[in-house]
């Protein structure tokens, strides 16, 4: 879907709700109290006064429109301006902070905030399959650490990054998918149990020269690794160049758009 702000979804109510039929019912509509698709009816006429869009089930005798069931429902919210605000947030690089978008959308931040926070529910992903599960050189998963902010307590100091909350975080190649975490130091102790849990036996794992991630060759099908220190950054189809592009995205919107994060 394009931005084209002439796009009827975008301000135009009844268009809107036909789009978000079209995606949600694409073989027509199905009730979501019972899960019917036969005996479906229209609630149309001009006798009694009903809400638009409004559809009867005669398995259930229940009554529903597209956005029972979805983020959407019970919104007093034009939904051409929940159309807006799903286009500005899935499309945005770095993010899109409420600010902005109650900005973008004329609405209040409080409302924004509640918007924000109910699309990206419904944006994540509650699965939480191991990684990299196609197995061999197939399922590679990039594993890198990166450093930001400030520890709560700590100090700043003049060099280093110990002062610096520190994130780990595993990209799947196949899929683009990706798994952040902090944690407390980067110790092998620390690291290794995260990548167990959260990669297939069956991964090939890439990461940098660091002597944290010594220790997981014999705990995945392969670990290939790039020298950083001697300027090493590609060899074949072995980098970490994806994570990486992760993390400069990630600090973008956290400094650029969010500016602030407990």
């Amino acid at each position: 879907m394009t931005c084209d702000l002439k796009n009827p979804i975008f301000n135009d109510e009844d268009k809107a709700r036909e789009a978000l039929e079209a995606v949600r019912w694409p073989n027509g509509p199905v009730c979501p109290h019972c899960g019917s698709v036969e005996g479906i009816a229209k609630v149309e006429g001009k006798k009694r006064a009903h809400r638009p869009g409004l559809f009867y089930c005669n398995a259930c005798k229940g009554q529903f429109t597209v956005t029972v069931g979805t983020v959407f429902e019970r919104s007093k919210i034009p939904l051409s301006k929940w159309w807006m605000a799903v286009y500005l947030l899935s499309s945005s690089k770095k993010g899109i902070s409420s600010h902005q978008l109650h900005r973008a959308l004329g609405v209040t931040y409080k409302t924004a905030w509640f918007m924000t926070h109910r699309i990206r529910e419904a944006m994540r992903d509650g699965s939480l399959a191991p990684m990299g599960g196609s197995g061999g050189m197939y399922g590679n998963v990039e594993v890198d650490e990166t450093f930001i902010g400030r520890e709560p307590g700590v100090p700043k100091k003049r060099g280093g990054y110990g002062h610096k909350m520190k994130v780990l975080s595993l990209v799947d190649r196949e899929n683009g998918k990706v798994r952040s975490v902090v944690i407390d130091d980067l110790k092998a102790e620390t690291v290794v149990p995260i990548l167990e849990e959260n990669i297939a036996k069956e991964a090939s794992i890439m990461t940098d020269e660091a002597g944290q991630y010594g220790s997981v060759s014999d705990k995945f099908i392969d670990h290939q690794t790039v020298n950083h220190g001697q300027e090493e950054y590609v060899r074949g189809d072995v980098h970490t160049n994806t994570v990486e592009g992760y993390f400069s995205i990630f600090k973008r919107g956290m400094k650029g758009v969010y500016q602030h994060c407990a």
